[in-house]
Formats: C-alpha cells, sequence, structure tokens
C-alpha cells in the first residue's frame, strides 16, 4: 500500500499541473486533478495485483518497460474518459489523455525502478542476516565441538 501511496502523491502532482496549464483554470484543473488521479489509483493497485502474478513478477523484473507499457495503455483511457466526461470537450481529453499518462508514464517507471532498488536491498539484507546467522551457529558448533575435546 505504500508504494499505491507514494505513485498517488506524484500521480496528483502531474495531474494537477497539466489540467491547470491545458484548462488555465484552477477551478477545473483542481478537479480533474482529484478525479483522475484517484480512478488511476484504484486501477494502479488493480494493475499492480495482476503484475504480482508469479509468471507476470519475473517478467516485470526482467523487463520492466512492459509493466510500464501495459499501465501507459490503461492510464491513457482513464485520463481521457475523466477529462472528456469533465469538460465534454474531445480536443482537451485528447490532449489531456496524451500528455498527462505520458509524464506520469515517465514517473511510473522511474518509481518502479526506485521501489525495485528497495526490494533487491531487502533481500540483500535479508540474505546476510542470514549468512550472518548461518555463521554465529557453525561457529558454535565449532566452539562446543572444541569443548567436547578438551
Amino acid at each position: 500500500m505504500k508504494k499505491t501511496f507514494t505513485f498517488a502523491i506524484l500521480h496528483f502532482s502531474v495531474a494537477f499541473t497539466v489540467a491547470y496549464l491545458l484548462t488555465g483554470d484552477i477551478i477545473l484543473g483542481s478537479l480533474i486533478a482529484m478525479i483522475e488521479p484517484m480512478v488511476n489509483t484504484v486501477a494502479f493497485y488493480f494493475h499492480e495485483k495482476a503484475w504480482q502474478q508469479p509468471k507476470w513478477a519475473r517478467l516485470a523484473m526482467l523487463k520492466p518497460s512492459r509493466k510500464t507499457a501495459s499501465f501507459a495503455v490503461l492510464h491513457f483511457s482513464v485520463a481521457f474518459l475523466v477529462v472528456y466526461l469533465l469538460t465534454g470537450d474531445l480536443f482537451v481529453g485528447g490532449l489531456m489523455a496524451a500528455l498527462e499518462p505520458s509524464i506520469n508514464t515517465v514517473v511510473f517507471y522511474f518509481h518502479e525502478r526506485v521501489w525495485q532498488r528497495n526490494e533487491k536491498a531487502k533481500l540483500s539484507l535479508h540474505c546476510h542476516h542470514h549468512d550472518l546467522q548461518q555463521h554465529s551457529i557453525e561457529i558454535s558448533e565449532v566452539k562446543n565441538d572444541q569443548a567436547k575435546v578438551y
């Protein structure tokens, strides 16, 4: 859930900036920036759940660009629909759908890379911790064996 929350913050920031620049209206820009990221955050959650399946998780680790591309398609669709429904303007909906998801796709890629590094670091620490525990057990066994000899 932390990963989803951090992405939501980034998404709201990008959505507001793009919506405000396109509409010139702080109220409409704020409304778009609230609704579109909320819908996409829910979509992101289910997207993450789908990519946690073992087959897809391996693919995501090997080729994060595939996961990024699948989210880009989902994001484009949500952005267009939300903005079109709020503005009634196909051009603004299309422009928002092209710009905002494109920027967020780049943000998503780097967000994903940061979280992958975090996961790798946790695994590495866990492995080193396990190695230290194993080493400690081996030393104890050697000491016990030596004590039995004397």
